[in-house]
């Protein structure tokens, strides 16, 4: 039994394989060569994204070596979506997150040592292709009773499809096999919702080069409830700080359920299994401790947005509810995690009954000023005791913040 492959089935890492046996035996023969493949379909990765780039770590940690693909010529047409058809992005607008998802990916793994990672565009070899070479060398090989057969084609068969994104098929298994050719690349990995393209790419080899490839998926993660894992209520969980704060990305991963945590920390925490094996544990016997959820949103933050950054979303959330000092976070920290609370702008000289209101803490100002003489409205963490208070600036953080909290836990707060 290859070490590594146990360790990722025990990871929940492997949801399809080509033939477990001799993948097995092509890890256990040398530092193999396998690419992951990121589609630049929007300005930043996502959660959903992190669970690859994590694998190539664990790839080139266990001594097989990377090729980080970030696709400028499949992100110009779209991986097929059951939803309907994509909108297809300018080329410009595609070539500039090309670089940003390959800035971003590129943090995952390392470009030095024996098994350096390499980064490559699907962009170099497709836009030199003629439609000519590009049917005859790539088309002639997909029957298209077969095409017709994948999952997503044949649920958007009803509806309609359109060849462009009925022929992305045949571009990703291109890139396999164009990887194949010039570097010997001999694995493939990606999510389970890839394994047709994946799978098609083996066989590409196969058919045309008489060659022998491998493939390995990832099984989507979901939450409890069995929706999809890294959306929330404002919408997905990006790896980019300005999309996704670091206190918000630190916050998602903290709330965790107790039922998935621990799956969770398995894919995203490079704990070892005893360490994890404890978090379990004390998952069962003191739930309402939540080790597990500190220690996934821990590790995941520290990976993702680096020790300091972590540091401050534990600060600013201790902050925020009261149990740190508001005064020590820095202005654009505060300005950042009062967006997050859904924190608004405002003109100088608001009341605190106004702020309250517009912060969404209270729907009135009657209500506002019942929380006050109720002793349960704080501004800055400061009780609050005169309903005819104003926020000047000399009562703002950094003369422009205010963060306001009904009881313990409603936070909002407005700023200038």
């Amino acid at each position: 039994m290859n070490a590594l492959l146990d360790d990722l089935r025990w990871r929940g890492l492997i949801a399809h394989s080509t033939d477990p046996d001799a993948l097995a035996a092509h890890l256990d023969a040398g530092s193999v060569k396998f690419y992951i493949g990121f589609d630049p379909t929007a300005r930043s990765v996502h959660t959903g994204n992190l669970v690859q780039a994590l694998l190539a770590r664990r790839l080139q940690e266990a001594g097989h070596q990377p090729f980080m693909l970030v696709g400028g010529a499949t992100g110009l047409i779209g991986d097929p979506k059951e939803s309907g058809e994509r909108v297809m992005n300018s080329a410009d607008v595609v070539a500039e997150w090309v670089e940003r998802i390959r800035a971003q990916v590129g943090r995952y793994v390392s470009f030095e040592g024996a098994n350096a990672a390499t980064m490559v565009n699907n962009y170099d070899w497709t836009s030199t292709m003629s439609v000519l070479d590009f049917l005859r060398d790539v088309g002639k090989h997909f029957p298209v009773n077969r095409m017709l057969a994948r999952d997503v084609v044949a649920r958007r068969l009803e509806a309609g499809i359109s060849y462009t994104e009925f022929s992305y098929v045949l571009l990703q298994s291109m890139d396999f096999r164009e990887l194949y050719r010039r570097h010997g690349v001999t694995m493939q990995t990606g999510g389970s919702d890839q394994w047709g393209n994946i799978t098609a790419g083996v066989e590409l080899i196969r058919r045309s080069d008489q060659g022998k490839a491998h493939a390995m998926a990832t099984p989507l993660l979901t939450k409890a409830d069995g929706t999809k894992f890294g959306k929330t209520e404002s919408g997905t969980v990006w790896l980019d700080p300005d999309l996704t704060s670091p206190y918000a990305f630190h916050q998602f991963f903290l709330n965790a359920e107790d039922a998935k945590v621990i799956d969770y920390l398995k894919v995203f925490s490079f704990r070892t299994r005893e360490e994890i094996e404890e978090l379990e544990k004390a998952t069962i016997e003191a739930p309402f401790r939540r080790e597990a959820q500190r220690a996934l949103a821990d590790d995941v933050t520290d990976i993702v947005h680096g020790v300091d950054e972590r540091r401050g979303a534990v600060a600013a959330a201790a902050a925020l509810f009261g149990r740190g000092e508001l005064g020590e976070l820095d202005a654009p920290t505060l300005e950042r995690v009062l967006r997050e609370v859904g924190g608004r702008k405002v003109e100088p000289g608001l009341g605190v009954v106004e702020a309250m209101v517009e912060a969404g803490l209270v729907e009135s100002k009657g209500a506002a000023r019942r929380a006050i003489s109720e002793g349960g409205a704080y501004l800055n963490n400061d009780k609050v005791t005169d309903p005819e208070l104003q926020l000047n600036p000399e009562l703002l953080l950094h003369g422009r913040f205010a963060v306001l909290r009904r009881g313990r836990k409603t936070v909002g707060g407005v700023y200038l």
